[in-house]
């Protein structure tokens, strides 16, 4: 009598030689994670909302004009752009089964992070040593709230890539890896894009009088 087994098993009748897996819902993965992207989009309008309507109350207190290291914050934007080529290199990398070359353009995608998160905590203490903190007024109570939130969101993102370099050195480029790798290479462009927001609408516009 011939019989099916689950699992991965095969089954027991000849001519039925096939497999039946739990399969990873892949698409619902992605799915899911778009879904979380789109909230995240929510918590950055309320921000960006935020900061639009406080970015002039300086309370008597500094401007954007007077605070802002221009130079310094577009190298720190060159940090970040130049991060999200270097992870495209390794997605391509991935695509062609390369484990090595994966790995050195993910490490090298994270020195680039490290590199901009470096320079904005630089920024965040010497704004705090002049005297501008975030509890100076509202404009910079909204500036820290904006800035900071993205500058968390790459911490985490950081921390995500180290972790999946790790997985992808010890397990290889398997199905679940690249699923991650996707997951990682949509939030970490995502979070581009809100810088460049970011740069655009509170540096550029910031030192305009």
């Amino acid at each position: 009598m011939s019989e099916t087994i689950a699992n991965g098993a095969v089954s027991a009748d000849p001519s039925a030689r096939y497999y039946v897996r739990d399969h990873h819902p892949e698409n619902g993965t992605l799915l899911g994670f778009w879904l979380y992207l789109m909230s995240d989009c929510l918590l950055f309008a309320g921000l960006f909302a935020a900061y639009a309507v406080l970015g002039r109350s300086y309370a008597g207190g500094p401007s954007g004009a007077e605070l802002f290291d221009l130079p310094t914050i577009a190298l720190n934007t060159a940090f970040l752009l130049l991060s999200s080529i270097t992870y495209g290199f390794a997605m391509i990398a991935s695509q062609r089964k390369n484990v090595k070359a994966t790995i050195i353009w993910l490490g090298i995608t994270g020195l680039f992070g490290l590199a901009f998160l470096t320079l904005e905590i630089q920024e965040f203490l010497h704004l705090i040593h002049e005297g501008a903190g975030p509890q100076r007024s509202a404009f910079l109570t909204s500036f820290f709230a904006l800035v900071g939130t993205h500058g968390l969101h790459v911490t985490f993102g950081s921390i995500w890539l180290v972790t999946l370099m790790f997985q992808v050195g010890k397990h290889g480029l398997t199905v679940e890896n690249k699923r991650r790798l996707m997951c990682l290479s949509m939030f970490w462009h995502f979070l581009d894009v809100i810088w460049i927001g970011v740069f655009t609408f509170v540096y550029l516009m910031g030192v305009l009088p």
